[in-house]
């Protein structure tokens, strides 16, 4: 299950963050996820989004996730 293993990773990434994974067509390849973590606190939207990236950039490499829809917040 690709939503799994993408929730995992994020929540290894972000200790304590609130994420939830959304498998947008039902295909396995398109998703959305969204992150409240107070690792965001303080950085531009584009830096949030660019640590969500780093964070899957092993599943973006090897096909696991074709399309990404990121939703990002801090926690202050």
């Amino acid at each position: 299950m690709a939503t799994e293993t993408i929730r995992l990773q994020l929540q290894q990434a972000f200790p304590g963050a609130d994420v939830s994974v959304d498998d947008r067509t039902g295909g396995g390849d398109h998703f959305q996820v969204t992150v409240v973590s107070s690792s965001f606190d303080g950085l531009s939207l584009i830096e949030q989004h660019k640590l969500v990236n780093a964070a899957l950039a092993g599943l973006l490499a090897d096909g696991t996730i074709h399309e990404l829809r990121i939703r990002t917040k801090g926690t202050a």
